[in-house]
């Protein structure tokens, strides 16, 4: 009786198992510059999973069973959207030898004007230039990495406690001087804090950069990475596979910042998109 309750046991965790492996949950869509397009990937064969490109990286391509697109097609595109395109020309989309067309609508982002005590973080010198170069290489070769993990990754929870101080795609102005979008979520947490993995991932980056502070990325697989700045300390190293929820390290105030927090970017075919479209409930 013993034996036939454990088999009965395995037997129905090995169900949920395979239950939980073929249900999907998509990402937020949101067909915008920094956000995510859900492309449907018509007319091709449910026999073997295509492979698909935009704006010259590689795309995530899930199975379509057991989601609301499932009576469209196979498969579905998960496309992230540069802060920089354009809205009034059409979107290409390549799976296979067939292309795809989706149009975008143009999304206003309000300013933001930060106060930065460090010169250099505003006005780097030569040296500051020439590392802040290398470090991209570095940061680029992880956001580019490629893997296939055996169940893929299309949800996110968040990876600290507290408020949204700096919501993704801001205009920024240090010391009144315009920069770059903020492509990421700043989470207002003190010195210390937890940061936990959102979802399972392999570290590919483990560094202290110049305007990142403590830094590490991770590889969510199928072109999806998340990466965590400013940390007090960091809690892996190269190569490490995490689990949901552990730890990645501590909330800091190292690199370019006005004070501790979390800046946690969500990279999707290089493309640094609005982390909040991975995230249920928000």
């Amino acid at each position: 009786m013993k034996n036939l309750l454990i088999t009965g046991l395995i037997t129905t965790a090995m169900g949920l198992y395979s239950l939980s492996a073929q249900a999907l949950t998509l990402p937020e869509e949101a067909r915008v510059p920094g956000g995510i397009a859900l492309v449907p990937l018509t007319g091709l064969s449910a026999a073997k999973k295509p492979a698909g490109w935009y704006k010259g990286n590689r795309v995530m391509i899930v199975s379509s069973k057991n989601t609301p697109l499932a009576d469209k097609a196979h498969w579905v595109a998960i496309a992230g959207i540069p802060l920089k395109a354009n809205a009034k020309k059409q979107q290409h989309l390549r799976a296979n030898a067939t292309s795809y067309y989706f149009d975008i609508k143009d999304k206003k982002y309000r300013a933001q004007y930060l106060t930065v005590k460090n010169k250099r973080h505003v006005n780097p010198d030569p040296k500051d230039i020439a590392r802040w170069r290398r470090e991209k290489v570095e940061m680029v070769a992880a956001f580019k990495n490629w893997s296939n993990p055996a169940q893929p990754v299309t949800q996110f929870v968040l990876p600290a406690k507290g408020p949204f101080s700096s919501p993704f795609g801001l205009k920024r102005f240090f010391n009144k001087q315009p920069r770059n979008p903020h492509s990421g979520l700043d989470i207002a947490a003190p010195k210390g804090a937890p940061i936990t993995a959102p979802a399972p991932g392999t570290v590919v980056a483990v560094n202290n950069y110049f305007f990142n502070g403590n830094t590490v990325i991770l590889d969510h697989g199928n072109g999806l990475t998340s990466l965590y700045c400013h940390m007090s300390q960091t809690d892996v190293k190269l190569g490490d596979k995490l689990k949901l929820g552990d730890s990645i390290g501590k909330v800091g105030k190292t690199g370019r910042v006005t004070g501790p927090h979390l800046h946690w970017t969500v990279s999707l075919n290089n493309t640094r998109v609005d982390p909040l479209l991975f995230v249920e409930g928000k």
